[in-house]
């Protein structure tokens, strides 16, 4: 069991961030509702308590027993999690006079302090609170202090406890790695969790568990289930038969280009040409959430109708990522809900398989390092994200093969201009979206009536949050007049310019 460092998540913004940075630093993590933690184990090195919305005043605001971590384990509550620790100390917080969010300049007066090793006397920090720590609880010392704010950031004497007012995971603090850096390091951790160990442990694993079981898994084309054949393939060879499912709404070309590149690598793949049975599914169907509904539907019959010809399959592969597993659980309690695109829902119970997800744990970069690691080619490595449904959730309103024909065109222009140019992998995802509407253009001396297109891309780490791509105007003309010129029915091409939040990266 490999040691580690649990996060609770009190419904902050920046949770996720503090695991990354955790991760960055080789050290293994995982997040838990604060209410929903398991009792920690001999594998446990140490908690952080997140930050949250919540004031510690307020009715909803996140109160957890702290009795089985607090002065057992190393402790670091950070922003919501400081102002906790001391208001259930016997300390006073209270509303700041005005919100402190933003850049600001910590002050500290012993740098010798252990969880302030190699950061100077000042340094920048991000802020973000309405709340503030007015006096610490009797064995309570500060160790920080801002202009605006007397704690910054407090030890616990005699008891392996800190807190911090300010957020170390944000880029804007300046020695933010470092501090988290030596939290780990008084937590005893060797931060010896690599992307070559991930590997080691997770193959050894796999055969452990499925011994000489049979599996079968779903392909996409996209990263997380190319790794996740991968990683299987290493460790159970030739019991694993993966499906690659045609619903006729991937990108130009794909399913031969992917179909050839899974059996070079040396998978046993079968590829199943289902798009007519989905087209027809799909007709006259407009709403986003239906068209998901049918997809699903009717990718579990197709994919159930080919594993069921495979002979005492055990298990179900499936690419599921951290974030997948992190959303499907609110802070408030667990939900049911999982992205309907993101798992084959309903599988592992109609064919009474069990589920194996060797990247369940694993962030959309590491899965990539681990992709990398694995030998990956780079054509399937570096591809960018691809939702589930396809092109369905990229063609507003009803799905059509002509429809389908000319988003194709356009995203292949588009795509194939990215990588000419040298932009594709400076991107974190880019496509074109077909929009449900008619324009007045010119061509010639004729007036024409034809469809817009917007393009989108977006720069992300994990998809959690994303900005649009400052892409060159020049680039950006030669596109669209290449669009335009090149695919009949589109005469107008726009740009998406939203971030998110509060847009979404997809359009549906």
């Amino acid at each position: 069991m490999h040691e580690k460092i649990v996060i609770l998540d009190f419904g902050s913004q920046y949770t996720q961030l503090i695991a990354r940075r955790v991760r960055e630093l080789n050290t293994y993590c995982e997040i838990y509702p604060f209410n929903h933690f398991p009792k920690p184990d001999a594998s446990v090195k140490g908690v952080i308590l997140s930050g949250s919305p919540f004031s510690v005043y307020d009715t909803q605001a996140p109160t957890p027993d702290l009795s089985d971590i607090r002065g057992k384990l190393p402790l670091l509550g950070v922003c919501y999690g400081a102002q906790y620790l001391a208001h259930i100390s016997g300390g006073r917080v209270s509303r700041a006079q005005t919100r402190e969010y933003g850049r600001a300049m910590l002050s500290i007066p012993d740098t010798s302090h252990p969880l302030l090793k190699e950061v100077p006397g000042t340094t920048q920090v991000w802020m973000s609170h309405g709340d503030t720590i007015e006096s610490l609880p009797p064995g309570f010392r500060a160790i920080a202090t801002t202009g605006d704010i007397p704690v910054g950031g407090f030890a616990v004497e005699n008891e392996p406890t800190w807190g911090l007012q300010f957020h170390p995971e944000v880029y804007h603090s300046t020695h933010g790695r470092q501090i988290l850096k030596n939290f780990l390091t008084l937590c005893g951790c060797a931060m010896d969790w690599t992307t070559a160990s991930f590997v080691e442990e997770t193959i050894a694993d796999l055969r452990t568990t499925i011994g000489k079981d049979k599996v079968v898994l779903g392909l996409s084309g996209g990263v997380d289930s190319s790794v996740t054949a991968i990683l299987l393939h290493r460790a159970i060879g030739a019991q694993l038969t993966s499906i690659f499912v045609n619903h006729g709404l991937l990108r130009k070309n794909e399913f031969s280009s992917v179909l050839e590149s899974y059996k070079q690598i040396g998978l046993n793949v079968i590829g199943v040409d289902a798009s007519d049975k989905f087209f027809h599914d799909l007709k006259g169907v407009t709403d986003p959430e239906q068209k998901r509904k049918i997809i699903g539907r009717d990718f579990i019959e197709v994919f159930d109708e080919e594993a069921r010809k495979i002979q005492d399959v055990r298990w179900l592969g499936q690419g599921t990522i951290y974030p997948d597993i992190i959303e499907s659980v609110s802070v408030n309690g667990p939900s049911a809900t999982i992205k309907s695109h993101h798992n084959v829902g309903g599988l592992p119970e109609k064919m009474n398989l069990k589920l194996v997800e060797p990247l369940r744990l694993l962030f959309k970069d590491e899965v990539r390092r681990v992709g990398a690691e694995l030998g990956l080619p780079a054509s399937l490595l570096g591809r960018h994200p691809f939702p589930g449904p396809g092109l369905a959730v990229r063609i507003l309103g009803e799905i059509t093969p002509e429809r389908v024909s000319v988003l194709q065109e356009a995203d292949d222009i588009f795509t194939r201009s990215l990588q000419e140019s040298g932009l594709y992998d400076k991107v974190w995802q880019a496509f074109v979206v077909l929009l449900p509407i008619q324009t007045v253009g010119v061509m010639g001396d004729e007036r024409t009536y034809e469809h817009a297109v917007a393009l989108r891309s977006v720069n992300s780490t994990d998809a959690m949050t994303a900005d649009w791509s400052h892409l060159p105007y020049e680039f950006l003309a030669r596109v669209s007049n290449e669009i335009i010129n090149q695919v009949k029915g589109i005469n107008r091409v726009v740009y998406d310019i939203s971030s998110k939040p509060p847009a979404t990266i997809e359009w549906e």
